[in-house]
């Protein structure tokens, strides 16, 4: 999408616009030809809705490609995930209100199993307690040397960690130590092809994979989190913000770190809420009047499907499903459901598989779907299209878009 055009076109309006975003919500039968968690789900209130919407398929990034969280989500936001790259340890970091500075590096860290071989058993050490994860953060922070750069390690949620380098010398883009799968030792970390500064590169690259086999030694005695694996090491970009492209005053209610990470880079205010799905709605009708633009995430469909459980993300579905009404109930212009990427429990992970996904509103030519899922949504009248266009259509029906030439 070209963000310059929309900028050109964009209007002022006092319409609402709300995405409701079920991370990794696509998925895959458990046997050939039956239902999708999403299709097995019951789900009056959003099948109702799709009724009254739009609905087709998204693609985040390219058809077979199978995106990150952060390139889906910068797609769902309007902008192009191949051209606007942003590290997984800036969205981390961010996210936990760390101020990132010019020459910093951060990376996404996770606590993770090995065996007597050094090979990795559960890339996640079994989701161990965010209490856990701060007292093992501390015991790297005060026994991890590295020579000539300083650096921080902070918790984030359960496994999860971040790691950021400090000091001059220190480059970007670079690859991971997560193997992405179980069997096999953790990658050593070097730089990738795209590195402009090759040599900062490497060096931060070195100092990365001796940190890693620092923290493997200091947590060798630890029962599950007895190594840990890097990725999405990379400097803070420049991103134009939703203010200045769309004119919308937008937050982000999220309750994963890194998610409100990614919607603070893009100018959105992360709202402040509880933990639970019920604090996220209750943020939501709070702060309504504040905003033109909502942003409601909800991680654990993408949590079971990455444990492999078909069942607990159907049930993640139908708790989410129950919220609908309260989202209706305040009169929003425009909403859209919709995932950043699927994650079939059949897969345990991301896949490139489109995502279903709706848009509401006042304006929209309702095709007459009766159920939201991935076979009805991929035969509604949106068919399978970039996940890039939802922004724009959002817009459009919310008036906020003016006509293009004369």
């Amino acid at each position: 999408m070209d963000l310059d055009l929309i900028r050109k076109l964009t209007v002022p309006s006092e319409s609402k616009i709300v995405f409701l975003v079920m991370d990794g919500l696509g998925g895959l039968p458990r046997e050939p030809g039956g239902l999708t968690e999403l299709e097995t789900a019951r789900t009056p209130n959003l099948d109702a809705l799709a009724s009254r919407s739009v609905c087709g398929c998204t693609v985040p990034v390219g058809p077979g490609i199978t995106p990150g969280s952060g390139p889906g989500h910068l797609a769902l936001f309007g902008y192009d995930p191949l051209h606007f790259v942003i590290g997984r340890g800036v969205l981390e970091a961010v996210g936990i209100d760390l101020d990132l500075g010019p020459d910093d590096v951060a990376g996404r860290g996770n606590f993770c199993t090995i065996d007597n071989q050094g090979r990795v058993t559960d890339r996640r050490a079994g989701r161990i307690s965010t209490e856990t994860c701060v007292r093992l953060t501390g015991l790297l922070r005060d026994r991890v040397r590295l020579p000539g750069v300083e650096f921080l390690v902070e918790p984030v949620k359960e496994h999860r960690f971040v790691l950021v380098l400090r000091g001059k010398g220190l480059g970007g883009e670079l690859s991971e130590s997560d193997p992405q799968q179980l069997g096999v030792a953790p990658l050593d970390i070097h730089p990738l092809s795209s590195a402009p500064d090759r040599a900062a590169s490497q060096r931060t690259a070195d100092l990365v994979n001796e940190f890693s086999a620092q923290a493997r030694r200091i947590l060798s005695g630890e029962p599950a989190a007895n190594a840990v694996l890097l990725r999405g090491l990379d400097r803070r970009p420049s991103i134009p913000t939703m203010a200045e492209v769309y004119g919308l005053r937008s937050a982000a209610i999220a309750v994963y770190p890194m998610y409100r990470g990614l919607a603070k880079l893009v100018g959105m205010t992360a709202l402040p809420s509880g933990t639970k799905l019920a604090d996220e709605f209750d943020a939501l009708e709070k702060y309504w009047k504040d905003y033109d633009f909502f942003y409601l995430h909800f991680k654990y469909t993408d949590s079971r499907g990455e444990d492999g459980d078909f069942d607990a993300k159907v049930a993640m579905v139908e708790e989410f499903d129950q919220f609908v009404p309260r989202v209706m109930n305040l009169k929003p212009d425009v909403v859209v459901v919709t995932g950043d990427h699927s994650t079939p429990s059949l897969l345990k992970g991301h896949s490139w598989h489109p995502v279903p996904s709706l848009v509401y509103s006042p304006y929209c030519r309702c095709d007459g779907t009766a159920k939201f899922g991935e076979r009805t949504c991929a035969r509604g009248a949106l068919g399978t299209f970039p996940a890039v266009d939802l922004m724009p259509l959002a817009m459009a029906n919310a008036l906020r878009l003016t006509k293009f030439g004369a």
